[in-house]
């Protein structure tokens, strides 16, 4: 039987103050703020309260260099209660990312790379011949309940000469088997008005933000009319901060004409983690604050919205009955530089601090 939890004093997004009881992993109670006791107090003054950080770009299979981590360290360590692995692993071995994951304190889903090989290299759909479409499905057999998409990483680096095909190939398979694609964008070729326009609803565009010149705005910071297309068509705009991957200035032109991201990930991994420019996800939220969004945008893009694309709306709420998935931060003022891809550093005065976890019956601090 898992511990009573009571967290009291806390506010709601909103601001609202609240007490919430966890009995057995599942809010049991909200009730108004100091009335409630009992168990392991946790003392939530001056802390928000939402439900769980969901980063939908991660890389948490720490065997593969440069691009993994262990699942804990870039999960509920940093107030993060789920991560979707952004195709750390293909055919090849994406049950031994399953099996660390059963062992995680972190909730994991993941999207299948289309190469088998997965981040084995870096240059995995340089060779068509490991996008096999056979262990991509045994794969999803076995493992179904917790892949949410296919990846494929379609750059320069990634394709070597094979330009757009491999993407065709991750279309073919996206249709055959019913699940959205996650593709990753970066330096022509293919040009990236080739890549977006084969993305169709739900299908996701990660690293929209970049700042390489094969970017989805124009050099007076326009976006691309195959942007637009897309967004009408349903394509999901990701962020995928990571090392390369997220620029300032084209930021700022994306939210001068209205394209905010729909969710805030942050492609996080060993290094980047613990020599930036990532650091955490508290890092990349407060970037957008200092962008000029909301609180409440800025934390909806990590929450309701992530959960609702994964369709597990329960993960993006606080409710009675649900399992509880709680992300305790403090919004907090000073001066903190916050650095982008590009190296462009800029000072900010207030920022997102993440201070403790309630996940799975338990409370980890950050």
């Amino acid at each position: 039987m898992k511990e009573k939890i009571v967290l009291q004093q806390a506010k709601l997004i909103d601001g609202r103050p609240i007490d919430i009881v966890v009995e057995n992993g599942i809010i049991a109670e909200l009730a108004e703020a100091g009335t409630r006791s009992g168990g392991l107090k946790i003392d939530g003054s001056g802390l928000y309260v939402s439900s769980g950080w969901i980063d939908m770009h991660v890389h948490a299979f720490p065997e593969f260099d440069p691009y993994g981590d262990e699942i804990d360290e870039i999960g509920v360590k940093q107030g993060v209660t789920t991560i979707v692995d952004a195709g750390s692993c293909g055919a090849d071995r994406f049950a031994d990312l399953a099996a660390s994951a059963a062992k995680a304190r972190t909730n994991l889903f993941a999207f299948l790379n289309i190469s088998r090989i997965g981040l084995q290299r870096v240059d995995e759909l340089s060779r068509l011949e490991w996008i096999d479409a056979d262990k991509v499905l045994e794969t999803l057999q076995a493992h179904g309940g917790r892949i949410v998409g296919l990846k494929a990483r379609i750059s320069r680096s990634v394709v070597r000469d094979n330009g757009i095909e491999p993407l065709r190939k991750a279309r073919e398979l996206s249709n055959r088997t019913g699940l959205p694609l996650m593709v990753h964008i970066g330096s022509a070729p293919p040009a990236v008005r080739d890549v977006i326009n084969l993305l169709q609803e739900r299908d996701i565009v990660t690293h929209y933000l970049n700042g390489k010149p094969n970017n989805l705005f124009d050099s007076e910071g326009r976006p691309l009319p195959e942007l637009l297309q897309a967004i009408r068509r349903g394509v999901h705009l990701d962020v995928g901060h990571g090392t390369a991957s997220f620029s300032f200035k084209v930021a700022e032109a994306a939210k001068r004409n209205g394209i905010a991201p729909d969710t805030i990930s942050t492609d996080i991994y060993r290094s980047n983690r613990l020599n930036g420019p990532v650091y955490s996800m508290s890092n990349v939220l407060s970037k957008f604050l200092l962008l000029g969004y909301s609180l409440e945008e800025t934390v909806a893009a990590v929450t309701s919205r992530a959960a609702s694309w994964l369709g597990k709306p329960e993960l993006g709420r606080i409710q009675v009955g649900d399992k509880a998935n709680l992300t305790l931060f403090e919004l907090k003022r000073g001066k903190l530089i916050l650095v982008d891809s590009e190296g462009e550093r800029r000072e900010t005065d207030r920022y997102i601090e993440a201070k403790g976890a309630i996940t799975n019956g338990e409370f980890i601090e950050c």
